[in-house]
């Protein structure tokens, strides 16, 4: 007979635990239902349960405290955490407090119930959660759910050295990203050096990377150390890596493999401990099929991958992200902050963004410069926004927005764009099936008229966060 598993539930919403002790009504779970944490502890102290979803905000004792509590004599018990709040900094302090998972509001039961289930047998097999810093640079802004997976990514990767691969478009901030890896790592006293492989020329790229001696070549009249050494104990982020020549590509991957290189022009060997973060807008893949990218320094990159979403994927951070520029824009001006209109801020939200966050922001400077008075209308945009009319919005000529979108990739000089489109196309139909369904697999694989092996499928690929959910 399979062993019952003891559940609390510490929330002071009552709809969210009748909602709760009603999912969870198993044969093989017990329930138990708190509607404060500092009843919830003492009980807990007492007799500790097999898993414990709590809220973070909640009169009293909060859930971050109640966590720290129980840690003291319980270190291995898994702890959900539940919040309505689902910004970056309760992602990170509740993976900080050791949370085993996080789970923000509005939830669906299926996902609660496979998280439950997931740490019973975690439990069981004593494995410890790790530990993440508290607080993660408030530039990185995201509810959607697409944000929410990249910050559980942070968070999980937050005590770890390992090699991580970012891939998203051009502007979608991938070296934020890179920089909240580093800053939340055990590396984070040491240099984080950033260096854009498409920026650099290639007959300076690997004195850029390495260093040289003086003499090396005409113009070396000192030594010069390069990113490499810049980088010792800490990180080093290599943007738009599928540009790297072939033959720094396999400078590169002797590095890895040796933790050593000579500088251009230099006979001794330096040694560095570096972590590499890497970033592409590009199809690897592809590069490696082509011949273009070396599969094995493919694979030393490709150990964890992030994938950004687009802006267009996240339209509900808009607001928040044109916001959080505004301000930006004037502290560096010593100005007033701008403060969008309704109208405004819903049309921002309208529109396609081929250049992601980094045109959000850009915007947000150009209207902090231009825009006359303090409250920003629409005739106030700049003028390549304010006339567009093949929006992404609901319900309009999503055809005609996609073929827009086409031509602004390719006037920008995108490459590749059905290995671009077709993934993102997928991946959008998928989340809103599964949105519709409230997450149920199989009735998601219907809507879309893919049997469920097929879905099943996509996921690993596509949404690797939600396929073992």
């Amino acid at each position: 007979m399979t062993d019952v598993a003891r559940i609390m539930i510490v929330d002071d919403d009552r709809a969210i635990r009748w909602v709760l002790e009603r999912a969870l009504a198993q044969p093989d779970l017990e329930v138990e239902s708190f509607e404060r944490a500092d009843s919830a502890l003492e009980r807990i102290l007492r007799q500790p349960p097999d898993v414990l979803l709590t809220d973070i905000r909640m009169p009293g004792l909060d859930g971050l405290d109640l966590m720290a509590r129980i840690r003291e004599k319980y270190p291995d018990l898994p702890v959900i955490v539940m919040t309505a709040h689902s910004d970056l900094d309760s992602a990170v302090a509740s993976y900080q407090g050791g949370a085993f998972e996080y789970l923000p509001k509005p939830f669906d039961v299926d996902e609660a119930l496979a998280l439950v289930r997931r740490g019973v047998a975690h439990a069981r097999e004593r494995r410890t959660p790790a530990a993440v810093p508290e607080g993660l640079s408030a530039e990185i802004i995201g509810e959607a759910p697409a944000m929410q997976e990249v910050f559980r990514a942070i968070g999980r990767l937050s005590q770890s050295h390992i090699t991580v691969m970012i891939n998203g478009e051009s502007g979608t901030g991938k070296e934020r990203v890179a920089q909240a890896l580093h800053q939340h790592s055990p590396r984070h006293a040491a240099p984080f050096i950033a260096l854009n492989m498409a920026a650099i020329p290639k007959d300076l790229m690997e004195s850029e990377l390495f260093g040289h001696e003086k003499g090396a070549f005409t113009g070396a009249t000192s030594q010069r150390r390069g990113r490499f050494e810049q980088a010792d104990g800490g990180t080093l982020f290599l943007d738009e890596i599928g540009d790297m020549p072939a033959e720094t590509q396999t400078r590169l991957l002797r590095v890895l493999a040796d933790g050593e290189f000579y500088r251009v022009g230099g006979h001794t060997p330096v040694k560095v401990d570096v972590r590499i973060i890497a970033a592409t807008h590009q199809h690897l893949e592809r590069l490696v099929e082509d011949g273009r990218f070396r599969e094995d320094l493919f694979h030393r990159l490709n150990v964890i991958r992030v994938h950004l979403p687009r802006l267009a994927e996240r339209r509900e951070d808009i607001p928040r992200l044109a916001q959080h520029f505004l301000a930006e824009a004037a502290k560096e001006l010593a100005t007033e902050p701008k403060v969008l209109t309704q109208e405004a801020e819903q049309h921002l939200t309208r529109l396609p963004w081929p250049g992601n966050v980094r045109q959000l922001e850009n915007t947000c400077r150009w209207l902090t410069v231009m825009a006359s008075g303090r409250e920003v209308l629409i005739e106030d945009l700049p003028p390549e926004l304010r006339d567009v009319e093949g929006t992404e919005s609901a319900g309009g000529d999503w055809r005609g927005a996609f073929r827009e979108w086409a031509d602004r990739a390719l006037a920008a000089g995108h490459t590749h764009l059905l290995e671009e489109a077709v993934p993102d196309f997928e991946r959008i139909l998928i989340e809103t099936a599964l949105k519709h369904t409230g997450g149920r697999k199989g009735e998601a694989a219907e809507l879309l008229g893919w049997g469920r092996n097929t879905l099943t499928r996509k996921l690993k690929v596509l949404l690797p966060a939600l396929a073992d959910e």
